[in-house]
C-alpha cells in the first residue's frame, strides 16, 4: 500500500471489505496495523496494512468480510512477543 493512502487513514473511517460491507471502523493505526473500534463485546481486533487496497472515504480492504473477521487479530501484533524457531 502506497504510504500516502496509509496517511490518509483516520480514526472512525468505515473499513469496507471487497464484498462491500462494513465491517469496522478505524480506532487508530499501530505500526503496520490497523486497530479497529472496540466490537458489542468489547473487543478491539487489528488487520494488517497489507489488506488495505485504496483508501477515500472509506477504508477499502482485499477480501470478503467473512473471511476478514476470521483472519483479523485479538491481539496487537506489535505486543505479540516472538518465538524461537
Amino acid at each position: 500500500m502506497a504510504v500516502t493512502n496509509m496517511i490518509k487513514i483516520r480514526e472512525h473511517m468505515p473499513v469496507v471489505c471487497s464484498d462491500g460491507g462494513q465491517f469496522g471502523t478505524v480506532d487508530q493505526v499501530e505500526g503496520s496495523s490497523l486497530k479497529l473500534t472496540k466490537d458489542d463485546q468489547g473487543q478491539h481486533h487489528w488487520i494488517p496494512m497489507s489488506w488495505v487496497t485504496t483508501v477515500d472515504e472509506h477504508v477499502h480492504v482485499d477480501r470478503p468480510g467473512q473471511q476478514a473477521m476470521r483472519e483479523w487479530m485479538t491481539e496487537s501484533p506489535e505486543r505479540q512477543p516472538v518465538t524461537a524457531s
